[in-house]
């Protein structure tokens, strides 16, 4: 079968996928990462591959940037394609002094003030929440390999450009540490149709500290957010 967005079969995605926004970060994950890395989507230029990453059969594919867009695809992979889990691997801004370009974070819940949920489904809450099983296997996977995982609340944003800061304030006054534009989304869709969502961000600018990456930097320099997502697909 296909969808509207995504020409694969359904043998050809498997039940794991890693999802980066970019898809030139798709591409590279699978052709860094994965064994005989396969691609099923091309559609709009929304790379998705399928490979084998230690003998375990893994797909990558982009979400593109903003809720509408990991909406969708999340949706039609969860729906029409049965995958079961997806591992958004994302990029975020952080909001407090603790967090640094390059940090590790995994998303404990997301706050947006979205109607994404309330559209989608009639859902009225502004928090989202992860697979507690999925996140769990993330932690236990960064123990083993000794990485700083840090644990906060994304603020999940429809909008990239703001004319004040009223938006990060708020977010900052509900619990968030960083902003990413996609996380809420992804929840959402996951608990909606009982699927299993997570999300592991690297930090990519600040909002405290003067510290940017370059898009060529976002694109292919997340090993250690990559290495642990792909290390757990094996425990799940």
């Amino acid at each position: 079968m296909s969808t509207p967005h995504n020409t694969a079969q359904n043998d050809e995605i498997a039940k794991i996928v890693l999802m980066p926004g970019d898809p030139l970060r798709a591409k590279f994950i699978a052709e860094k990462y994965l064994d005989d890395p396969i691609c099923f989507n091309t559609v709009r230029n929304v790379l998705g591959y399928t490979g084998t990453y230690k003998n375990k059969r893994i797909s990558v594919m982009a979400s593109g940037m903003g809720m509408p867009s990991i909406g969708i695809y999340s949706y039609e992979l969860y729906k029409f394609y049965d995958v079961d889990t997806i591992i958004r691997v994302g990029s975020c801004g952080g909001y407090i002094p603790e967090l640094h370009a390059m940090d590790v974070l995994l998303a404990k819940s997301c706050w947006s003030e979205s109607t994404f949920a309330k559209v989608q489904s009639g859902e009225g809450s502004d928090v989202q929440y992860p697979s507690p099983s999925i996140n769990q296997a993330i932690k236990d996977t960064a123990k083993i390999m000794n990485i700083d995982l840090k644990e906060y609340r994304l603020h999940s944003s429809d909008v990239f450009y703001h004319e004040t800061n009223q938006a990060q304030d708020i977010a900052i006054k509900n619990g968030c540490a960083a902003v990413e534009m996609e996380s809420f989304a992804l929840f959402h869709n996951a608990h909606v149709l009982n699927k299993k969502a997570a999300c592991i961000c690297t930090v990519s600018d600040s909002f405290v500290h003067d510290e940017n990456l370059t898009s060529k930097q976002r694109e292919n320099s997340f090993d250690t957010m990559i290495k642990l997502a792909l290390e757990t697909t094996l425990r799940i």
